[in-house]
């Protein structure tokens, strides 16, 4: 390409947001490292990267040769693979930006200045209650930047330049908008992963090869670890939209006793697996779900049922109200599955993406489906594929685990989901939840509080219902501390060990909670979330 273009044809932009992808990919885990909480979260970078990555997948199939097909690929591709808070901003961003292209044939200088101020209208109208010294912060400097560029047959090189110039300004200047940001010493992560997209815009444009990965400390992300459940899965779907030596190809990666059948537009499966969620998600894609049935073989195993039968009783059985949760540690998921919710993978470091959800929600029989994000960076994802399934689906916006199962227990497939929600949001606040785990970076934090502690990586750290609140001791110590400080006669404590805990560490632990407070009843589990020591809930 030549810097010195006045105008860009559909390919072109086509190119620069591919480059711009892996530019971004470049400096993935230095926008990871500049995360300022300490919680191992750190993963603004990945997330924004996987988003346009999915942006990327539909231009390659899109038609070039029109503007309107470039810019539904840039923002249908970045509403599908939005992952986490930034991601789902950024894909807010782009859509606004190819809003204002999809009617053009080509892009000048004024349509790209127009564009990224549409970008940052667009994701600040995204977020209830914008906070500035964040990626909407630079997307106002970009904009700006933009805007000062007066000459209509300016090149798009000087365009790219200005905007990069306005939202580097900003982004300088985040520390002193947000406190934590200056307390760590670091710019915003999500505003750096936003300019360094730009960036790649314009290092396509003129022609600049990838740099060198810059060497930073990436902080480790752990995938959610299966366990050998040994799950007995069944389905029945209508209005198959694949044939089904096709839907047997998608169906048989996923384990074996492998039978899928079918007879008068209905499709039946059996199959034992160990990612029942998934694979039934990947089904739900292409067709309508009528009946599910996810069994554990060591308590029952099931026959195939008759088709006519069973696609009759589906359609009179088919209930008010289904479950969809976000959770990971399989005695978690076990708990999440006994009480109804079909299950999507994922929570801190490994946030679904909207397109996730709504194959989840896709995949469940039922009138309407609640969603159950059960993490603050995974709520915007829910909200955004709740308004993808058009009234089908509804979000209970539950913050942490604990909150999640608490809403859970309020659940009735027979309640119609409205009210439901009412309920559950009122269950899932009567849950304190407590969580052990590990700083990812040093800093100094000040508590809800008022205290001040000074943190140093790998410290075990506490929070209270995502809020900071200990630092330092052991893991059970720290479980202790935030019950003493938390407590106030609850009647249950929960507690779930992480993946590093064995049954002794439990049972200690129990032992010692036990000990301090005997009014309450005790309950330990393995099994929790990755990342995490301990997962303690009080209700």
């Amino acid at each position: 390409m030549n810097k010195e273009m006045q105008t860009l044809s559909p390919a072109d932009l086509a190119h620069m947001l591919r480059t711009a992808t892996d530019w971004l990919g470049v400096y993935r885990e230095q926008v990871n490292a500049l995360n300022v909480y300490p919680v191992p979260d750190g993963d603004t970078g990945t997330n924004m990267h996987l988003t346009m990555q999915s942006v990327r997948r539909e231009l390659d199939t899109c038609d070039e040769t029109l503007m309107s097909s470039v810019a539904r690929a840039i923002s249908y591709g970045a509403l599908l693979g939005a992952r986490g808070n930034s991601g789902v901003i950024l894909s807010q961003l782009l859509k606004g930006f190819a809003e204002t292209l999809k009617d053009q044939k080509s892009v000048d200088a004024t349509t790209l200045i127009a564009a990224f101020a549409a970008a940052q209208k667009a994701g600040y109208g995204a977020v209830m209650k914008p906070v500035e010294g964040t990626i909407l912060t630079v997307a106002r400097g970009v904009a700006d930047g933009a805007a000062t560029v007066k000459d209509k047959a300016a090149t798009i090189d000087t365009v790219l330049e200005q905007s990069l110039f306005g939202g580097q300004q900003l982004l300088d200047q985040t520390p002193e908008m947000l406190p934590a940001l200056k307390q760590a010493g670091v710019i915003d992560s999500g505003g750096q992963g936003y300019l360094y997209i730009v960036q790649g815009m314009l290092a396509a444009l003129r022609g600049e090869t990838l740099p060198e990965a810059p060497d930073v400390t990436s902080y480790a992300q752990q995938q959610f670890d299966n366990e050998e459940f040994g799950y007995c899965t069944e389905f029945l779907m209508s209005e198959a939209t694949k044939p089904i030596e096709e839907i047997r190809e998608l169906v048989t990666p996923f384990g074996d006793s492998l039978l899928v059948v079918g007879a008068e537009g209905y499709v039946k499966g059996h199959i034992h697996t160990n990612e029942p969620d998934a694979l039934l998600a990947t089904v739900g894609r292409y067709g309508r779900m009528l009946k599910t049935k996810v069994e554990d073989m060591s308590e029952q195993h099931t026959e195939i049922l008759g088709m006519a039968g069973a696609a009759a009783r589906a359609e009179e059985e088919v209930p008010k109200s289904g479950l969809v949760a976000v959770a990971s540690g399989y005695g978690l998921v076990k708990l999440f599955r006994s009480l109804g919710a079909r299950i999507v993978s994922g929570g801190q470091t490994a946030n679904p993406s909207v397109q996730d959800i709504v194959d989840a929600v896709r995949s469940v029989s039922a009138e309407k489906v609640l969603i159950l994000p059960n993490n603050k960076n995974v709520l915007m994802a829910a909200e955004k594929a709740m308004e993808l399934m058009e009234g089908r689906a509804v979000v209970v916006p539950t913050r942490t685990l604990g909150q999640g199962v608490g809403a859970a227990l309020a659940f009735n497939a027979d309640a119609d989901a409205e009210s439901l929600k009412a309920e559950m949001t009122e269950s899932a606040a009567k849950v304190t939840t407590f969580e052990v785990t590990r700083a990812s970076r040093t800093t100094n934090i000040t508590t809800k509080d008022g205290r001040t502690l000074a943190i140093a990586e790998g410290d075990i750290i506490g929070l209270q219902d995502d809020e900071l609140m200990q630092a330092g001791g052991s893991p059970e110590d720290s479980v202790l501390e935030m019950l003493n400080r938390g407590y106030s006669g609850q009647e249950v404590i929960t507690v779930f060990g992480g993946p590093q805990k064995t049954l002794e560490d439990l049972e200690a632990l129990s032992g010692r909670i036990e000990t301090e407070f005997p009014m309450a009843e005790i309950e330990a589990h393995a099994g929790g979330p990755d990342l995490y020591d301990y997962l303690v809930t009080i209700e």
